[in-house]
């Protein structure tokens, strides 16, 4: 008598491996997906297309063609505001790369945080130490050119470093789980600024509302004429490059790649799993921070309440889009800022609200977190095919 096996269910560790470090190939179809399903729900709520579907029957080809062209003259406006438009040329593009530059930095900390085995929920809170510190001495020193703009990078990165490192020790000390610990650190980090930007230190003299000095034109990233891109985009291909280096070339990186993939055989091996854990949340809050830096020192050049906006959760779906890897995060952070770049003129040119590219980035976020999914779509299964093979071979020998 044969009994028919069940394939075990996958480890909890593995899931998470799967969702944060699986193929690429599963992010780009993810991608394509969310972009299709973002046209329909575009042209399903366009009023030519409610109005031609009153009459499909008759004129089919009215409905398919009001379809069509809602569905797609939005994705082209967005792609006009955010890469290419004849009026402005590559304008456009520069704002895609300037509104990139704190994502990437944020994502790149989010994939580090994920390489190590940890989910990073707290990089906005990273964000906001990093922007708060490097703000203050942005505003509140007065020093030569350089060495200005050297020290609001450096207290950026230690800002961000000390808020990630503390999460790191509290979860390797006690075991507290890391999710918990930075969704509250969040919400600390929060409060703590709108604290900061009441006192005489911070807020800006004269004004009521929480807003700081402006910085110092010696403590602010350079910028392109013409433009709002600035240095800071620099300093993020620089973090990519470092990352990148840090996870293959370093005997640190190894070991943070080890403790991800297994920690009781990292431990065996010799690494200290604690260290690595610590080590690993303080880079990822620094790379954080780097993200505080570019908004405070590069975009908005003054430190407000609000400096973070939503950057923190955005760049965990940018690293998951990366697939933590440097530069899948780069590029991930690039498409994250086109869809901001662009939606102002697509709501501008087509009256589509802005509203859909959150859409369109939820439904990314949700087929990336269900990999079996696009791979059963798309028929990527290779284990399956390999058992269906291997069964078909076995019935073939036995007959």
């Amino acid at each position: 008598m044969s009994a028919e096996k069940t394939a075990p269910a996958p480890a909890k560790n593995d899931l998470f491996k799967q969702i944060t470090q699986g193929p690429g190939i599963v992010s780009v179809l993810g991608v394509i997906v969310a972009l299709i399903v973002g046209g329909l729900l575009i042209a399903v709520t366009d009023e030519r297309v409610a109005t031609t579907a009153g009459y499909l029957f008759a004129r089919p080809s009215d409905f398919f063609s009001a379809l069509w062209e809602a569905g797609t003259s939005s994705y082209v406006a967005l792609f006009e505001g955010s890469i290419y438009n004849s009026a402005q040329g590559f304008a456009p593009f520069l704002e895609t790369l300037t509104v990139s530059t704190p994502l990437i930095c944020a994502g790149l900390g989010v994939g580090l945080a994920f390489r190590a085995g940890l989910f990073n929920i707290g990089a906005q809170g990273q964000i906001i130490i990093g922007a708060a510190m490097a703000g203050y001495v942005g505003f509140a020193w007065h020093l030569p050119v350089v060495l200005h703009l050297l020290l609001v990078i450096v207290f950026g990165l230690i800002g961000g470093a000390l808020w990630g490192g503390l999460v790191g020790l509290l979860k390797a000390r006690t075991g507290a789980h890391e999710v918990i610990l930075t969704i509250m650190f969040n919400y600390v980090a929060l409060y703590l600024l709108d604290f900061l930007m009441n006192t005489q230190a911070f807020r800006r003299p004269g004004e009521t509302n929480p807003i700081s000095p402006i910085l110092d034109t010696t403590a602010v990233f350079p910028a392109l004429p013409g433009s709002r891109l600035h240095v800071g985009f620099l300093l993020a291909v620089l973090l990519t490059f470092g990352m990148g280096w840090l996870l293959k070339r370093s005997t640190l990186g190894f070991e943070l790649r080890a403790v991800g993939h297994k920690p009781l055989a990292a431990q065996t091996a010799g690494v200290n799993v604690q260290r690595a854990m610590i080590v690993a949340m303080a880079l990822a809050g620094a790379l954080a921070g780097a993200a505080g830096v570019a908004q405070v020192a590069g975009t908005e050049k003054v430190l407000t309440a609000g400096i973070a906006g939503s950057l923190g959760f955005d760049a965990i779906t940018v690293a998951l889009l990366g697939r933590s890897t440097p530069w899948g995060t780069f590029f991930a952070g690039l498409l994250f800022g086109a869809f901001r770049a662009g939606a102002v003129n697509m709501q501008i040119s087509t009256g589509t609200p802005i509203d859909i590219v959150l859409v369109v980035q939820s439904l990314i976020v949700l087929f990336i977190a269900a990999p079996p999914l696009i791979k059963a779509m798309f028929g990527l299964n290779p284990k399956k095919k390999k058992i269906q093979a291997a069964a078909a071979a076995t019935q073939g020998g036995a007959q």
